[in-house]
């Protein structure tokens, strides 16, 4: 029976003076972010955590953050990631919808972490991280400093009773609805996942991963408990928002893999990359949104000794298809086959299997399909539904595929978000490929917007690398590419697209 800190664990015990995480100057190994994620728990525990408790962890990506994940898991209780940017409101929500009991936040969030405790009755604890201040939260009762645990609590191992189909994690996802949902995941979900994706990626102790991706997101999060697994090192970046600084800290640290999604290389492949060696780089992986193929051949170019593996995911399975990266000349528009021990296929409407070439939504098999939403039972039996075995659930994506004859799946888009224009489907995906593939462009969004006659006309959102394109540029473009149905009516320049805080473009703010 294997637990998500039994990584941590088997690392600390095999080599435990490698570095495991590094965070800005600070550099922890294993034996140390062990001995501290003990610490923590048996302070966790003292002050009344117990076995099934949900922790919030409102933290960026630092070294706390990566002791928290584990410190909460050898209480036996159940993390909750918060990227800092989480307003207090949304904060609240989230903790009044998984009824937390604690939350660790930073020093200078210690007022609005003590006015969230005040609000929510199922909070009994806050641990503030880093310097002291004159924070009048500290004062208050049921608050402790991280530094005096680190310093005080016990770094023994703490006892749990928590089993591999206890829950690990609750990941919130927004979804079209926007309104944020918990996914479960227990423990065998997890490690089911990490193992999946280390076999594919061939990750062992000698990698350096460097992640700026929030610890928030399943992505990103993913990360940490992979590196932990198999011993390797994990660089944390706290952002992307500067991608020389990135880069620098990416040659200094030789980094091995880079994880990354499509606003992230595009930032990149608008650079000078010459004069960066990045001769250290054995893989790339992207997800949250397919690349398009012609920054994935520019990324070939700028990077040719490197594996790119373009992957598919949702918060709801994890990961669920990988393209070998020797198939990248053949497919550089699939996403891939399913990940190892995992099983898709095509439905359509009325739940009937498709074959190749056809259009349908996308159902995934396997122990990475998650345990559901926290205490949404309706959301939870749309998504999630019984297989053809007793007991069995089967992930039902909401997103729309195509596969070929040899079994490689084609993202096309998500059901809500094809838009229906003249009485024809278009996938905005497709449109968008055909957007990127213009010299200038630098990112693009298709959406749908109300049209009188058309029902719905396509308009294109771009930002470009110099601003020599016009709209007759890009609808010229695409109208020698695409069917004249699928031509944008509207193009509008922008500086920059809405993301959210994992590097997906928000398209629901745009009109």
């Amino acid at each position: 029976m294997l637990m998500v800190h039994h990584f941590l664990e088997h690392s600390a015990r095999r080599v435990p003076c490698k570095v495991a995480v590094v965070s800005e100057s600070q550099r922890l190994t294993y034996a140390e972010l062990d001995a501290a994620a003990n610490r923590l728990a048996n302070a966790l525990l003292k002050q009344g955590v117990v076995r099934g408790d949900r922790v919030v962890l409102w933290l960026p990506n630092n070294i706390e953050a990566a002791v928290g994940i584990f410190a909460v898991l050898k209480a036996g209780g159940v993390f909750v990631m918060a990227n800092t940017s989480t307003k207090p409101d949304k904060l609240t929500r989230m903790i009044h919808d998984c009824r937390a009991a604690a939350i660790v936040a930073p020093t200078r969030y210690g007022d609005a972490a003590a006015a969230v405790m005040a609000d929510a009755e199922s909070v009994r604890l806050i641990i503030l991280t880093g310097d002291a201040d004159a924070k009048s939260a500290e004062q208050q009762a049921g608050v402790l400093r991280y530094d005096d645990i680190q310093q005080n609590a016990s770094a023994n191992p703490p006892a749990s009773a928590a089993i591999d189909q206890d829950l690990a994690c609750l990941i919130y996802t927004s979804g079209s609805s926007g309104e944020p949902k918990g996914v479960m995941s227990s423990h065998a979900n997890v490690v089911f996942a990490a193992w999946s994706i280390c076999t594919y990626l061939e990750n062992a102790s000698e990698d350096v991963i460097i992640s700026a991706l929030p610890l928030s997101f399943d992505y990103g999060l993913y990360q940490l408990i992979m590196s932990v697994r198999v011993g390797a090192t994990l660089v944390l970046e706290r952002s992307f928002a500067y991608p020389v600084q990135f880069l620098q800290r990416l040659v200094a640290e030789r980094a091995t893999g880079f994880p990354g999604v499509p606003t992230m290389f595009a930032l990149l492949l608008q650079m000078d990359l010459s004069g960066y060696d990045l001769s250290s780089l054995r893989y790339l992986t992207n997800t949250g949104a397919a690349l398009p193929p012609s920054h994935i051949l520019r990324l070939q170019q700028a990077v040719p000794h490197a594996r790119l593996y373009s992957m598919y995911g949702l918060t709801e399975t994890k990961r669920t298809l990988y393209l070998p990266p020797e198939q990248l000349a053949r497919r550089p528009d699939s996403v891939g086959i399913p990940i190892p021990g995992t099983e898709a296929w095509l439905v359509d409407e009325r739940d009937q299997r498709l074959g190749p070439n056809q259009i349908g939504e996308l159902v995934v098999r396997g122990r990475h399909v998650m345990r559901g939403y926290w205490e949404k039972p309706e959301a939870t039996a749309q998504r999630y539904r019984p297989g053809s075995l007793p007991g069995e659930t089967l992930c039902y994506t909401g997103d729309l595929f195509r596969m070929d004859e040899e079994g490689y799946f084609y993202f096309v888009g998500r059901q809500d978000d094809i838009i229906k224009s003249r009485g024809e489907k278009v996938a905005p995906k497709e449109v968008e490929n055909r957007l990127y593939a213009l010299d200038g462009v630098a990112e693009a969004a298709v959406i749908g917007v109300p049209d009188p006659i058309l029902g719905q006309a396509v308009k294109a959102f771009v930002v470009t690398q110099n601003g020599a394109l016009s709209a007759a540029d890009v609808q010229r473009h695409c109208r020698a590419h695409l069917e004249d149905f699928m031509v944008p009516k509207y193009v509008e320049f922008v500086d920059e697209l809405p993301k959210t805080t994992s590097g997906k473009i928000r398209k629901t703010t745009l009109t």
